[in-house]
This record gives C-alpha cells, structure tokens and sequence, in this order.
C-alpha cells in the first residue's frame, strides 16, 4: 500500500496539472512557465513509477493536452495525436537510445530525423483528392476542436495540393504540423495591439493559439500566422516508408518544411545538434523550446510502439528555461545619460536557464500601463541570450487585491526637476542637463571601450568624483591631477598614474570615438563612424543641415534631426569648445583616412558577440580594410559577420536576401588578419568554433 501522503501528493498533482492544461490548451492563458509545468508532471511520473498500482486511466500522465473547448465543434482524430517524452540533458538522450537499441537489437542500424522543436499550436489538416476539408487542434489528443475556417485564412497552408512528380494525389491524407508567428510578426502584433488598448499576448505561442481560435476567422486572417508541416495521421493512395521520405514528399505537395531539419545515422551527431541549436537558438526567426527526435524508419517505429501516450521512437531534447514566473515587489526609476527615466522591476529572485534573476526592465511607462503591470503581481519573466531580463506581462488571475498600480514619477527621482514627456513620444525625460545622474551616466559612456576607452574609470568612480564636486561634465575628466583621487578606496600612486595616462592617451582617439562618445540621441558607433568619413571634423558636423545630413545613406528625417538639435544646443557648443581647450581632437586623424583594401567597395554588417574583439574592434578593422560598417542588413549589405548570440532579425534578412554569412575565423580572413590563437579543445563551445571549413570568405554560408 502507498504512503497516504503519496496518495494524496498525486492526486494534488493530478488537480494542478489538468488546472494547468485547460489554461494553456483551452482558454490560452498559462499562469506558470513551461518549465514549472514541466517539473510538475515530471514528478507525477516520478511517483507513478515508483507506485504504479495507483497509475489511473484519466491520470494527466495518460493523455494529452486537455479536452476541447465548448464554443468550437470536436473532431475525433482517426489517429491519437500523441505527446512526446522529454529530454532534459545528453544523459537523458543517451538512456532513451539505449532503450531504444535494446529493443530493436544492438546490431539494428538506426537513423534519425532531428528538427528544432517550434514552440506554437499543434494542427492537423486532412484533404481529400487533394483539397483541404477539415482542420482540427489536438485538444486532448483524441478530440480536437475544428478550426477548419480560420487555417484556411493561413497563407502558407495550402487550400489545394499540388500534384507530385508521378502526378498523382493521395485519396486522403492527414497534414500535422504547427501553427506558429515568428518573433518579429509577434513583437509588432503587441505593438498594434498596445497601441488600440487591446489584450496583449504573453509570448509567440500564446499569441499563435489565440489568433486560430478565434470564433471570427476575419480575425484570424488578419494575424501573422504561418504553418510548417513535421509529418502526417492516416493516409490513402500513397505509401511512406520513413519520416526523411514522408517530409520530401510534404515538400512536393506544396507544404512549408523547417529547412534546418536534418536526417543523421547516429545517437552522437544527434547529440550536436541538440547541442548546437542549444547554443542558436536566438538565431531561429520563431521561438523554440527544444529539439525533437525522431527514428526515421516507419517499420522501426510500429516496432517500437506507444507507451503512455508516447511514442518510444521519439522524445523532445528541452532547452534550458528562459522564461520564470516570480513576483513583483517594486519598480524602481533610473535616470540615463539623455535624461530618460527607465523603470526597472526589482523581482523576487527567480532562477532562468541556471542563471538568477533580480531585475529586470520594464521599458517605459506605456508598456507597464498597455499591460496593467502592478506592483505584487505574479509575472512572466523572460531571459533571452545576454538580453537583459525583461517582464513579459502579469498573470491577472492569481491577484490577491493587494496588488499596486504604478505610474511614473512627475519629477525627477534623483534632481526632483518635473519630468517632460515629448509629444508622441514613449518616454520620459529629466530636462535637468546638470543632473547627477545623468553626469554620471554620461561620463561612464564616455569613458567606455566603444568611445574613448579610458581604462580604470567606470561608474563607481564617476559617481564618485561627480559627488565630490570635481566633475561637472565630461571635459573635467581632463583637469584632474593626482589630488582628485586623494581618499578614493583602491588609488594609490601607480594606479593614479596609469588612470591619468590613459586620459590623456583618450585625447587622440579616432572623430568616429569622439563623436560616439558625445551621447548624440539615436547616434550609435556606426552611423558615428559613418558621420566622421564624411565631415572629417566635428565643427564641419555641428554645421551640418538637416538637408546635408538626408543626402546621407542611412540617415533619415528623425536621426537627422536628432543631431542638428543637438548641436543647436548652447550647453554642447560650449562642451565642445570646452574639449577643444582642454586638448581634445576634434578633426579626423590620418588613420582614418579610407585606403584602398580587400573590402573595398563592400558593406558589411555585424550581429553577435564576437570572441576575440568587441564589435568597435571589428568595425575598425572593416574599415582598415577599406570596408563600411552597415548598421542594418539591406540588398546594399556584402557579409553578415556572425557571432556568438545574434541577432534574429538581421539573420532572417541575410537569408531572405542570400547574403554570405561569415564566422568569425572567416572574418578575420577576409580583411587579411590571422585569427586568433585558437582555444584548448576543452574550452572550445559551438560560439566559438568556426562553422565551416571553407577557405574562400566568398563561399562561406553558415547554415542558420
């Protein structure tokens, strides 16, 4: 007999987990992350392994998803739509293998299919002679809603199929696949919806399985939905004997197929590309929590069958979590060195993707208001990549009453000068230029390694000296004397000495640094860069027009405008001619006059983090090179360089456009310079391994 306690944990976990389902199937509005869901039924495995005499026939580990929703009409699959067991590390890969192999035979060859795991809404859609007539979700696995009305308004499923090479369409077959939206469609979908006051979604699933069911499919058609096809139910006409066929066959009858799926002959290539994804996944356009495993083989697979609901020739390898779910205790206001006022949520420590979380961003005031996001509520925290933890969004139903609305301050929390908000901008902003904080912000831009890279001084130390008086704006860093730093925790003589170097070394730095570091609004250290080729001395750019700054490639209306205000500013004029007397260069030196190189005539643009440079670094080296830095990836662009963690956005374009994409090896290569020394094998990581062995940079493509 089992433990009274353990009876009654299982039959509280039962409660929890089919609460859980019919949120996250049903109404599609989950109030705990994938990974709590995750635990939770991992350890009612756990205790129906060990007491299986209390496993019952309705047990959520026994079914699939949650039953279908009133407002639509069910569908009974012809075929269950099952689940798939979960990895949570190689440890957990190479048992399910083993299991696998020991019950095919040690000797039995086994290949695979291998495709990452698309975090959106499972569909399956069935034609008859080659017209689409049902589409249902997989509610329960057994019984589906029917959604045939809103697929149909999904441009990537097709209403009719084409024929394939032999000319002739199966009587019938099943389509599975996912409904899903990319990032990019989600993030601009809230933005729209943000703006009309309407609901916003928690993340790209959510808005995805919200979006098809919708009982106005006017709705629906009006979404970014898409549709990518990983295999099919019941089938007649055709016969398919493994998945790789099934999905080249899918290809023929005018279905999307993820193009980064992959057939691989053994458990070990399995495990890298688990493992390589794991490491890319910011480089995929969709969200993905994982990648799923499959045997290739259709005979292997009836051979190995179904065990509680899940196929034994498949399993889901599962990404580390990046989304938590904790409470609010506070927003607190910073102030930057432009003066605005950033909200930032102090949270009760969480733990994401093994890394705890404390703080995290909460943008503006619109996103906290168009998302009613209170103090004490329960939040979904996301961490992405180095990406700073932002708050998703508040989970409105565990509200206790006790929560707080806030808003932001009407004065400045740190100067107590009443805030401005610009007519049809998001922000806010201190208006007060002598405002600490933004003295000390400004300096630490300054002193930082894309602008004028002055080693030994960063935030402590600018507060410091600005709290002591001996700094009032950036030009003062270049009056201090070895008193200044009299009674400074850590300064003695030899560190004074190399911090006073270093300022003055900072007084020949390149125009593009000068002009970066100057903070201009909307003025990074590209279009820096690209404003020092061109006017060769910040006075020739303090002249500029707004005319003479849009005959500029890249430049538009608001950025332009952006930098004649801000040198129409009497206070930046005088810091200007302040730096100038102090010793500053203000004109471009000889090396940055463009030469010609190998990159001569070629745009390239990067994304990532790179291993053995900054991306200033890699920048100068472009234009050494008699390259341009591209700030964005267009038809103009040569290369994306890639490193470690990029940018989803400007891979998806380089793909679109077919533009050649180079590792940092092949970068370095290209310009001429030899890589850097390469790391011990131990500490090598997929970021830092070069992705190809190509020797020509013009044929490098990564496949991301």
């Amino acid at each position: 007999m089992a433990p009274p306690e353990i009876v009654a944990r299982i039959e509280r976990l039962r409660e929890q987990i089919r609460e859980h389902n019919y949120r996250y199937y049903v109404l599609d509005a989950p109030i705990i992350s994938d990974a709590e869901y995750d635990a939770l039924m991992r350890e009612l495995r756990e205790l129906e392994a060990a007491y299986p005499e209390l496993i019952t026939p309705d047990s959520p580990t026994q079914r699939v998803g949650a039953p279908p929703a009133e407002r639509f009409a069910k569908v009974r699959h012809r075929e269950p739509m099952l689940s798939l067991a979960n990895a949570f590390s190689v440890d957990d890969l190479r048992a399910w293998y083993e299991r696998i192999r020991r019950l095919l035979g040690a000797e039995t060859a086994i290949a695979f299919v291998v495709e990452p795991k698309i975090d959106g809404l499972a569909i399956a859609i069935t034609y008859e002679d080659g017209r689409l007539v049902l589409a249902a979700t997989r509610g329960d696995g057994f019984t589906g809603e029917d959604v045939t009305a809103n697929v149909r308004t999904v441009p990537s499923v097709p209403l009719a199929l084409r024929p394939p090479a032999d000319g002739r369409l199966p009587r019938l077959i099943e389509v599975r696949g996912e409904i899903y939206m990319r990032i990019a469609d989600f993030e601009r979908l809230n933005e729209q919806q943000a703006h009309a006051g309407e609901k916003v979604f928690a993340n790209p699933r959510n808005a995805a399985a919200g979006s098809l069911r919708q009982l106005d499919s006017r709705i629906t058609a009006s979404r970014p939905l898409r549709f990518f096809a990983y295999g099919v139910g019941p089938v007649e006409g055709v016969t398919l004997r493994s998945q790789w066929e099934t999905l080249a066959y899918l290809r023929e009858l005018g279905f999307p197929v993820n193009p980064d799926i992959r057939r691989l002959e053994d458990i070990e290539a399995v495990i890298a590309y688990c493992q390589e994804w794991m490491s890319r996944r910011d480089q995929l356009p969709y969200e993905a929590d994982g990648v799923v495993v499959k045997v290739d083989s259709f005979a292997q697979q009836r051979e190995l069958g179904v065990v509680a609901r899940e196929p034994r020739w498949a399993i889901a390898f599962k990404f580390p979590a990046r989304e938590a779910t904790t409470r609010l205790l506070d927003i607190v206001v910073n102030v930057g060195r432009t003066g605005r006022l950033n909200p930032n949520a102090i949270l009760e420590p969480v733990n994401i993707g093994g890394v705890t979380v404390s703080n995290a961003t909460l943008h503006n005031e619109d996103y906290i208001v168009s998302r009613d996001i209170r103090i004490g509520d329960r939040v979904i925290v996301k961490r992405a990549g180095d990406v700073i933890p932002q708050v998703v969004g508040p989970i409105p139903e565990v509200r206790t009453g006790a929560e707080r609305p806030w808003r932001m301050p009407s004065a400045c929390p740190v100067c107590g000068t009443p805030v401005v908000r610009r007519p049809g901008e998001a922000d806010t902003y201190c208006p007060n230029r002598a405002c600490p904080a933004q003295t000390v912000r400004l300096i630490e831009h300054w002193v930082s390694q894309g602008a004028m890279d002055i080693v030994g001084l960063g935030e402590r130390q600018a507060r410091l000296l600005v709290e002591r008086g001996l700094i009032q704006d950036v030009a003062d860093l270049y009056t201090l004397t070895p008193a200044s730093f009299a009674g400074i925790e850590g300064y003695g003589p030899k560190r004074i000495q190399n911090v006073l170097q270093a300022i003055e070394a900072s007084k020949q730095r390149p125009l593009a640094r000068l002009i970066f570091a100057l903070g201009i609004p909307n003025v990074g250290s590209t279009l820096a860069a690209k404003l020092a080729e061109h006017y060769r001395s910040l006075d020739a750019l303090a002249n500029a027009s707004v005319q003479e700054l849009l005959a500029i490639e890249g430049i538009g209306p608001h950025v332009a405008e952006s930098i004649v205000a801000f040198f129409a500013d009497p206070d930046n004029r005088a810091l200007i001619e302040k730096l100038k007397r102090v010793g500053v260069r203000t004109e471009a030196g000889p090396e940055e006059t463009p030469r010609d190189g190998p990159l001569a005539g070629k745009t390239l643009v990067i994304t990532g983090t790179l291993a053995g440079m900054t991306r200033e670094e890699a920048a100068d080296l472009i234009r050494r090179a008699g390259g341009k830095v591209g700030s964005s990836v267009t038809r103009k662009t040569d290369y994306l360089v890639v490193g470690a963690e990029p940018g989803s956005a400007k891979l998806e374009k380089a793909r679109q456009l077919g533009i050649p994409l180079l590792d940092e090896q092949a970068f370095l290569r290209l310009v001429g310079e030899q890589p850097a020394e390469a790391l011990p094998r131990a500490e090598r990581t997929p970021e830092t391994m070069p992705a190809s062995d190509a020797t020509q940079a013009d044929q490098l493509r990564l496949d991301v």
